[in-house]
């Protein structure tokens, strides 16, 4: 009897010291990063629900508001996981930042508005002025490769007024100083929600989603019609792989429950972020091609659509291709 309560109490005390050992372990922050866009809502999510409390005590979300910020963020050090563009990563990756792309979650964001409903294709815009923002960047650059495609020349067929953001382009169609314009989810479903909204509604044509650009790529490229435009990257060389692992996990289970919960989640992402509207997040995600895939699986994805960048702008992807060990392997 003596010799099995001994046993016992060794064994506990193993576990006791396994359990203390691995609760050691668990790093006391986590932070992650994102954009005012899809991307992030699983990220909210992951916070809200405390997702990842079996490897750290803390798990933060922090905002980034242009690429400036995003390259800071990627290169000082102070976050673990950020979610990017797809082509600012492999730039990054190409400058020398430490960064590896885990996924690609983010498929179909991107759409022209007009006042025009009748507009189904990217020619019927020929001799339009279409405000565009971001000047060289990928919805520029995915703009004039599917113009091109169909025999156009996007600097004589169309009258381009490029700006600084979506928002600059939002308030030119709202005023009604042009009449289309090319923006990507939320800020889709934030224009066509505050032109019928008061006081807006008084002042603010009608306006239509127009062209899917997604539908334009599958059908002018001969591909699925798809573009893999953002996912999320991690970018703390320190990490082990278990947590790695777990946020993969926690993202692709979060990602999930905003497809299956877009009104919730509308509620969720708009008490985070000021400037969004819940209407309008509900409903860019119902519109929105989401799909969790894993960098190595997306690469074929990711290396036509890079190569189609870098056809354009080199320096949108850093000038090359990146190379294998951009694509997170365990």
């Amino acid at each position: 009897m003596k010799n099995t309560i001994t046993k016992f109490l060794l064994m506990s005390v193993c576990y006791l010291a396994i359990f203390s050992a691995y609760a050691e372990e668990k790093l006391p922050l986590i932070t992650l990063a994102g954009p005012f866009a899809a991307v992030s809502n699983p990220l909210i999510r992951m916070v809200e629900t405390n997702a990842l409390a079996d490897v750290t005590d803390e798990l933060k979300f922090e905002v980034w508001r242009n690429p400036d910020q995003l390259r800071a963020l990627a290169l000082n050090g102070t976050t673990d996981f950020i979610a990017t563009p797809t082509n600012v990563a492999a730039n990054l990756y190409n400058r020398g930042a430490d960064l590896r792309l885990l996924n690609v979650s983010v498929w179909g964001v991107l759409w022209m508005v007009s006042r025009d409903n009748s507009l189904k294709t990217l020619a019927d815009f020929k001799g339009q002025e279409i405000a565009m923002p971001f000047r060289g960047d990928m919805p520029d650059l995915i703009f004039t490769e599917l113009a091109e495609k169909q025999g156009l020349d996007p600097k004589k067929d169309f009258k381009l007024r490029y700006v600084a953001n979506p928002l600059d382009a939002m308030q030119l169609l709202i005023m009604r100083r042009v009449d289309h314009a090319l923006l990507a989810e939320p800020a889709v479903s934030m224009a066509l929600h505050k032109t019928k909204t008061f006081p807006v509604k008084i002042i603010a044509p009608d306006l239509y989603r127009s062209v899917d650009l997604q539908k334009e790529w599958g059908r002018l490229l001969k591909r699925q019609a798809k573009i893999p435009q953002a996912g999320m990257a991690v970018i703390n060389k320190e990490l082990d792989d278990h947590v790695i692992t777990r946020f993969i996990e926690e993202y692709e289970k979060a990602l999930k429950w905003c497809v299956e919960h877009p009104d919730e989640a509308g509620e969720m992402v708009a008490d985070r972020i000021e400037m969004l509207l819940p209407e309008a997040v509900s409903a860019s995600i119902k519109v929105s091609q989401f799909e969790h895939v894993l960098a190595m699986e997306a690469r074929e994805d990711l290396e036509y659509f890079f190569e189609l960048l870098h056809k354009r702008t080199p320096a949108v992807i850093g000038g090359k291709l990146p190379d294998d060990d951009f694509y997170y392997q365990k």
